[in-house]
């Protein structure tokens, strides 16, 4: 079964959780495995 890509919506939601990792002083590397991404995604 093929994986589907993540709907606008809810990559939204991801960019604004990094954010708030960040603005709390977290790293940009935690915020990006906080998410489930890579860091240079």
């Amino acid at each position: 079964m093929a994986r589907k890509r993540p709907g606008a919506q809810q990559i939204i939601a991801k960019l604004r959780e990094a954010e708030v990792k960040i603005a709390q002083g977290g790293t940009v590397a935690a915020a990006a495995k906080k998410i489930e991404i890579t860091e240079q995604t």
